[in-house]
Formats: structure tokens, sequence, C-alpha cells
């Protein structure tokens, strides 16, 4: 029996599929909901925190281990780049083998992995830890939604989801202030041995705690062609995301690799036509809600990741802040998360996710239009209004887009679900770094020359434009040693003010494609599957 004869490809309902086999009434600690929660939510923070903690800590890691910028980056890029690749496929293996068991083999190896980076004496061994962190990130990740989808019956989904999504949101948003008080008072080392006693609560917790479920319907065998298609295309389509501001757009190179992703994608989709047991079914995709629901996260993280990366520059290089009074400026956003999340998951629950979701869109759209007037004197009770605004309108969103989904798809393919949302989650931030970042890169290459001609400052060679625009990118003044105070205050000025141009205009596209998600929210439905789950465990 092939998996695709339970999909719902109507989006309509249809007749749920199978409950779990194990669907038996659970006693003591042993798949209790709620433990259930706490204990993949300790899991998925290590992996969340870890996407934006780090940043914090590449200057300590650059003068420490005598890196270049360029193997800096690769800390970062290599744990994307792994962690979007294997996310689906490790999705697969946990509907496969079970999702308690790859959950403990993923936080192991999380834990175990970052502890060998806070143990490494070079770039090299740290950027292949962190590759590996990536592919033991992808396993835990969808095997945690995987493991609330069995265990919370559907009226009590939405609100697991919802603290799931706060967990997240959390620990992305606060990882730069953890980051900074750490690297500022112990070393960079500790960011990573910080897992190690949280990798261990987790596995503990996951002993104790999780039960192991398999849908009668889960797949028996390995769509293993499928799995390599799929995962050169996605490496081509995040490679090219990640060189291209480094390429540029225009580049051959950068179009050669969205080519090769493109052929990928298609040969991928003749294949699961063709195969007994695919990867991704692609019947799962006549499901409208379901579709709507990775594109809404596609949007959400572009705008939201996109948006995010240039206010922390904003806040450091323009403001002058440090890391820690940069990330504590950002609580209103973390704070807005935490409170928001458990209330959207109530509220889809009653109302459903239409209305819920197109609000937060709505809301990120004006939170965003708001962070474009900006300016290099704004106070910061104004940035905390756009900032709040802003995690108020992420938080329906990341538990709403989650659930329908997760929900709209068969039991027996809830961890291939659960790779999706993450994937999609994980495509939408590199997209959006990637063309916002294009965006501030044209807006200040048009502006600088004009400023600073205005400015009345010595013109610059072609070499020094281009350097200047570098660092302009980023809100930093190219001001060189025993510069003259006054020339020094005016190429602060300059720079900071084509930046906020560049600032403003990449808000604005970001709240473009906000109010673009508005509609596509429409699209989305209650999870007609929901169901599948219910029943097991206890509350």
């Amino acid at each position: 029996m092939t998996s695709q004869t339970t999909i719902d490809t109507t989006g309509s309902g249809g007749e749920a599929p199978a409950a779990p086999s194990d669907a038996t009434p659970a006693k003591g600690l042993r798949g209790h909901p709620w433990l259930t929660l706490i204990t993949v939510a300790v899991g998925v923070m290590m992996v969340a925190l870890d996407g934006t903690i780090v940043a914090i800590a590449n200057p300590a890691i650059q003068r420490d281990l005598g890196a270049t910028f360029a193997e800096v980056q690769w800390i970062t890029n290599g744990y994307f780049l792994a962690l979007a690749v294997s996310l689906i496929t490790a999705g697969k293996l946990g509907d496969r083998f079970g999702h308690r068991q790859t959950f403990l083999i993923g936080v192991v190896g999380f834990a175990a992995a970052s502890g060998a980076i806070g143990l490494s004496s070079s770039i090299a061994l740290v950027v292949t830890f962190r590759v590996l962190q990536g592919l033991f990130g992808a396993l835990l990740m969808p095997a945690a939604l995987g493991l609330l989808r069995a265990t919370f019956p559907a009226e009590k989904l939405n609100m697991a989801i919802g603290i799931w999504g706060m967990v997240i949101g959390a620990s992305t948003a606060g990882g730069p202030i953890l980051g900074g008080v750490l690297v500022e008072h112990v070393n960079w080392q500790s960011v990573f041995f910080i897992n190690v006693p949280v990798g261990i609560l987790a596995v503990v917790l996951g002993v104790v705690i999780l039960l192991d479920h398999r849908a009668e319907n889960a797949p028996r065998s390995f769509d293993v062609l499928g799995i390599a298609l799929l995962s050169a295309a996605m490496f081509c389509l995040v490679w090219a995301l990640i060189k291209a501001p480094e390429w540029g757009w225009g580049d051959g190179r950068t179009w050669a690799f969205i080519a090769a992703s493109a052929v990928g994608f298609a040969l991928f989709a003749f294949w699961e036509t063709k195969v007994k047991e695919p990867l991704i079914p692609l019947g799962l995709f006549r499901s409208v809600p379901l579709s709507a629901g990775v594109v809404l996260m596609v949007l959400m993280a572009i705008a939201f990741m996109g948006g995010l990366f240039f206010v922390t520059f904003y806040l450091q290089n323009v403001h002058g802040m440090g890391p820690i009074d940069a990330g504590l400026h950002l609580l209103p956003l973390t704070g807005m998360m935490i409170v928001g999340s458990p209330l959207a998951g109530a509220m889809i629950t009653k109302f459903g996710p239409r209305v819920p979701l197109a609000g937060g869109m709505a809301l990120t759209a004006i939170a965003m239009y708001g962070m474009s007037t900006l300016e290099t004197d704004t106070g910061s009770g104004t940035m905390s209004v756009w900032f709040a605004l802003l995690g108020l309108g992420l938080a329906p969103v990341m538990v709403g887009a989650t659930e329908v989904i997760v929900g709209n798809a068969p039991m027996e393919l809830s961890g291939v679900a659960g790779g999706l949302q993450q994937a999609a989650m994980q495509i939408g931030g590199s997209l959006g770094t990637a063309v916002l970042g294009a965006v501030m890169a044209s807006k200040v290459d048009s502006d600088l020359v004009g400023n600073w001609k205005d400015a009345g400052l010595p013109q610059l060679t072609p070499d020094q434009l281009d350097q200047a625009a570098e660092a302009v990118q980023v809100g930093v003044a190219p001001v060189a040693k025993g510069t003259p105070e006054p020339i020094a205050a005016k190429i602060t000025e300059v720079a900071h003010d084509t930046f906020i141009s560049g600032m403003s205009l990449a808000s604005l596209v970001a709240a473009g494609v906000a109010a673009v998600a508005v509609l596509v929210a429409f699209l989305t439905k209650r999870g007609a599957n929901a169901e599948a789950g219910a029943g097991v465990g206890h509350l």
C-alpha cells in the first residue's frame, strides 16, 4: 500500500487517515502531551538559538583562530545549508523509524557537535562541526512536530504549536542577547558548550517521557534517488542565495546554480510520479491549504528574517549600541512573540486560521512600513512600538502556518510535513536576506556618490567607492585613520543617511511581501487531518 492512498488531495477534509497503530492511552509520564511538549521544546530551543547566537561570537572566533572573513561566514552558512538541505529527508526518516528515535539521535548529535566546536582549535574544524550541527538539527526539528501531532488531540494541537512557536521565536530573537553575555563575560566557546547540558536534559526527558508513534501507513522503503535529487536541488538554490551578495545577481555563476536548482526540482517532481513510495507524494500539494501554508511560511520568513537582518546593523552601527544593548532593544519583539504565540493558538482553535493569519501578516506589513520610517536619531520608544507590532504580527503566522501544513498532511507524512514547514522557513530566511540585501546594495550604490558629493567630501576612486559602499551597506562609516574630526563627522553623516535610505527601501519591499502574504492567508483552512493523532496520550 502506498502512502498516496490516504492523502486528502482536495483540501476539503475527506475521511481522516487511520490513527497511529499505538494509539492506546498513555500511563504515567510516558506520552503525556504537555510533558512531551516541554521535552521537544528543550531540544528545539538549541537549534533555534544556534541560528542567531553564533553571529555575536563570530568576531571573537575570527580573532582567536586567525580566520578570514570568508571563513567566518561559513560558520553560519555551513549550518544553514546543512539544515535546509536535510530537513525534508530527516522528516521522512522520522516517519519511517519513529519520531522519538530520530529526535533523540538529533539531540545527542547536536549536543556532541556543539561540544566538539568548543574544543576545536582551527576554523576548518569549527565549520565541519557546524555542518554536523545542521544535519543533526534537521533530524530533531521535524521529529518534534511529528511528536506533537501524534500526541495532542486536535482541539489542543494549536495551543501546543503556539507554545512550540513561542520557543522558536524567543530563542531566535534571544540568541544575540545570550551570545553577547557569554562572549563578553566568558568566552566564545561557551556559546557552544551551553548546548551540552541542555542536550543532556533533553535526552533524559526524552528517554523518560517520549512515546514512540508509528502510523499504520508509515513508509517501508526509501526513495533514494528522490532524496538525492531533492538534496541537490535544495543545495543549488540555497548556495545561490548565500553567494549572490558576493557574486552579484547579474553574475553567471548565480544564475547557473539557480538554473541547476530548477532542473533538479523538475527531475525530482518527475521521479516522484514514478516511484512506489515517494519522498514527497505530489498529491500532498493538491491540498490548497497545505500549499498556501508553505508559501505563507516562505513569505513570512522573507519579511521577518530579511528585515531583522538590517535592524541589527542599524542598532549597533548607526546607534552605536553594543551587542547586549542591541539585543535588549529587541526585547519588545521577543516579548510579543512569547505572549502572542499561545494566544494565537487559542484564537486559531476557536476561529480557524484564516483571519488570525491574515491579521498577523497585515500587522507584519504595518510594522515593516513603520521600520522604513526609522531615522538616525529615532528614539527607543518609537523603535519599540514597531518591534512589538512585528512580534505581535509574526506570532499567529508562526503558529497558524505550521498547523495548516502539518494538520493538512496525513499522519504517516507528519515528519515530511514538519520538514516542509522548516525548509520553507529556512529558504524564506535565506531568500529574504539575499533579495533585501540586493535591494540595500543597489540603493546604496545609487545614492552614495551623490550624497558624498553633496557633502563636499573629496572625490573617491572607483576602488575606494566600492570599499566605502561595502561598509555603508552594514551601517559602518568608512573613516580612515587620521581623518580630521570635521571631515570624519561629515563622512559618518553621509554613511548613516545612505544606509538609512537603503534600509528604508528594503523595509518597504518586506512590507510589500507581507501584504501579498495577507492574500495567501485567505487560502488556508483548518487542518483536515488533524484528528489523526487525537486520543493518543492524556491531558
